[in-house]
């Protein structure tokens, strides 16, 4: 596969447009890069000065994105492409600068419909012993956890438009909610999975890495006007983050980024709720779940335009937006690779490859090749 080709650094120390930045995140332990660069200061040595703001939920962090009060922000994967098409939100222009994390969701059922499953052996039997519409809940309507809920029940024999009820609820109430028999199932970033099996309220039925192998998951988002307005800043926060990554990558930074997270300011839950499906080791070689990715030498970081081409397909899919025929042009203009490229450059980051072909749960393969064939392809769709 053909490589970009090398970039020259730039000679001389660029100034940079704005140097305090206020960035937005939710309770989820793949806040982990951010929480890091915060709180070790990486941003110091690329002339930034970083600032936490923690919401409440998406729909908050979204909000407030837009209108100007967070400069970036974490955010799920489909966000900022939801409100670029104006389904997430007032339509607005938006940019991704870099992948945060690959891997770490996962899908967890009541203990009763668990039960159910295990018994039945199939999905769509254990549903029917409810005696009513399942409820699921997910946390933002074009966001990660939608598509691999929707993703994971079709593979399994069930619509999710027609038999079950998609409910948005914020992470931290995911637990107190299934608690509370409000919901059949979720789907959801850590920590918020293990606390529902550690509550003995709930059990995780399917990770996200079995439903796509080394998914793209949170991003860096932000206003494209921001880029516009400020690029030697959006370059030197893509720069910060990918420290802090690398650092995440480090031996026992897991578990120390783990006791951070703990703090009420972050998630506030237990530390080791936050480390049991952090770290490393907390995956066997005998698993086909694989751990969450935070640098693997840059590989997990590129915004691949192909990865948001399958957002388009997944809306297109369930109905959200008609078929088009501009989902490349439309994933070029959102994820910034340019100003990628530029910033991992410059610190010596290598650019892994353009396009990567993956299995998905349902045996399909997406390669980004043709994106109209897959979403033509799919038997159970709007």
């Amino acid at each position: 596969m053909n490589q970009p080709a090398p970039l020259t650094p730039p000679s001389a120390p660029t100034r940079l447009e704005k140097t305090h930045l206020r960035l937005g995140f939710v309770s989820l332990a793949d806040a982990a890069p951010l929480v890091a660069a915060k709180l070790l200061e990486f941003g110091h040595a690329h002339g930034l000065t970083l600032e936490l703001s923690r919401q409440p939920s998406w729909a908050a962090l979204r909000d407030k994105l837009l209108a100007g009060e967070l400069d970036a922000a974490h955010a799920l994967y489909g966000l900022p492409y939801g409100v670029q098409l104006g389904l997430g939100g007032p339509q607005t222009d938006m940019a991704v600068l870099m992948v945060l994390n690959r891997n770490g969701q996962a899908i967890t059922l009541s203990n009763r419909l668990a039960d159910a499953l295990a018994e039945q052996r199939t999905l769509p039997q254990a549903l029917a012993t409810l005696g009513r519409k399942p409820v699921f809940a997910q946390t933002f309507p074009t966001g990660t956890h939608a598509m691999w809920l929707y993703y994971w029940l079709a593979s399994q024999g069930v619509h999710p438009l027609r038999d079950i009820e998609s409910v948005v609820i914020p992470p931290p109430q995911m637990v107190p909610a299934l608690a509370e028999d409000r919901l059949d199932g979720l789907c959801v970033g850590e920590p918020w999975n293990a606390a529902a099996e550690a509550r003995g309220v709930g059990r995780t039925i399917a990770y996200s890495s079995e439903i796509w192998p080394d998914h793209p998951e949170k991003v860096l988002a932000c206003r494209r006007d921001f880029v516009s307005r400020h690029p030697n800043t959006a370059r030197a926060l893509v720069q910060t983050l990918l420290e802090a990554c690398r650092w995440l990558d480090g031996p026992g930074h897991r578990n120390e980024i783990a006791r951070w997270l703990v703090r009420p300011e972050f998630i506030g839950i237990d530390e080791a709720l936050i480390a049991r499906r952090l770290t490393r080791d907390s995956v066997s070689p005998e698993s086909n779940r694989l751990p969450v990715r935070f640098f693997e030498d840059g590989t997990v970081n590129y915004p691949r335009a192909a990865d948001g081409v399958w957002f388009l397909t997944q809306y297109e899919r369930w109905g959200m937006i008609a078929r088009r025929d501009d989902y490349r042009e439309i994933a070029a203009a959102i994820n910034q690779t340019q100003l990628y490229r530029e910033a991992a450059h410059s610190i010596g980051i290598a650019i892994p490859a353009e396009t990567a072909s993956q299995v998905l749960i349902d045996g399909r393969v997406w390669d980004g090749s043709d994106p109209q064939e897959y979403a033509n392809g799919f038997e159970i769709r709007a």
